[in-house]
């Protein structure tokens, strides 16, 4: 199937999907967002929307962006080396919210569509989606990971049963650090490369996991945010964090996507973490409270 794309319709989706979601979590939060409208001189521009020291979280960064290039480059295009050259357009929600409450996991989630246009006759647009959440926790709750995944797996299941699976396992693989052997979290879901539904179904897709992400989190905001903690459990997030740190400058700011959408230089700052420590070698005491995270948690699990 190869249905006519509608880059306007994405952008408009992705617009209204980052408005709700800074309205939701301002609501949860009870203190606003700042906001940053952007231009970039190639052409296109976004909206950066950053929550510093609220109630709830310590750092929230919503970022919309829609970016468009004259030439894509040849290290830009290894997956398909047949746009290098074509005039291109990528456009894309992303967001990192980081919990003062160390009971409360970390989360990540994206969607995006890029396409590269045809220059000649015969040729076609080269285009797809891509995107996925997935949760970080520091301290593990199996009823917050099942919720996260059932949420997700609810989601895709009206385009097909396969999906699940085949996203949770590309989400355990890519959030790897493989220079530890370690899950950075329990997962979540991970797509990229996508338009084998056509651009109606792939589109409705993606819009099915973008409009997923309030009911896979909020709730466990919700059941979270006001369990005690003290300063034992912030060192211990502090450390977790730095293993957050390390994925984002070693595995994924330098991907293809990466340079597909013009690096996201604007989003680097919204994505880290505020308060952050770090110690290649530490590890926690066997059989505390943060050793449980790593025995129970941070394996591959079919969570629901």
């Amino acid at each position: 199937m190869t249905d006519t794309i509608q880059p306007q319709a994405v952008y408009d989706f992705l617009q209204g999907l980052q408005a709700r979601i800074v309205e939701a979590v301002e609501l949860v939060d009870g203190k606003n967002f700042l906001q940053d409208s952007w231009q970039r001189p190639e052409g296109g521009g976004g909206n950066s929307c950053l929550l510093e020291n609220g109630n709830v979280f310590e750092r929230a960064g919503v970022g919309f962006s829609h970016v468009l290039g004259n030439k894509l480059p040849p290290a830009a295009s290894i997956a398909h080396p047949e746009a290098a050259g074509r005039p291109w357009e990528a456009m894309g929600v992303s967001l990192v919210f980081h919990p003062h409450n160390p009971y409360i996991p970390t989360v990540h989630m994206n969607v995006r569509f890029f396409v590269a246009r045809a220059q000649q006759a015969g040729e076609q647009d080269i285009w797809w989606f891509g995107g996925g959440m997935d949760l970080t926790p520091y301290y593990g709750d199996a009823e917050d990971c099942i919720q996260f995944h059932r949420v997700n797996k609810e989601a895709l299941a009206p385009f097909g049963a396969q999906y699940y699976p085949a996203f949770k396992q590309a989400c355990d693989e890519y959030f790897f650090l493989k220079h530890r052997k370690e899950p950075r979290g329990v997962g979540g879901i991970f797509f990229d490369d996508f338009s084998e539904l056509g651009f109606a179904q792939s589109f409705a897709l993606q819009r099915a996991v973008g409009d997923a992400f309030l009911h896979a989190y909020l709730p466990i905001v919700q059941r979270r945010k006001h369990q005690a903690y003290g300063e034992r459990e912030r060192d211990f997030q502090a450390y977790r964090r730095g293993r957050y740190v390390e994925f984002n400058l070693i595995y994924d700011r330098g991907t293809i996507f990466g340079l597909q959408s013009n690096g996201r230089t604007e989003s680097i700052l919204l994505s880290m973490p505020p308060i952050v420590k770090w110690r290649y070698d530490w590890k926690p005491e066997t059989g505390s409270p943060e050793d449980k995270l790593y025995t129970d948690f941070l394996i591959e699990k079919d969570w629901v």
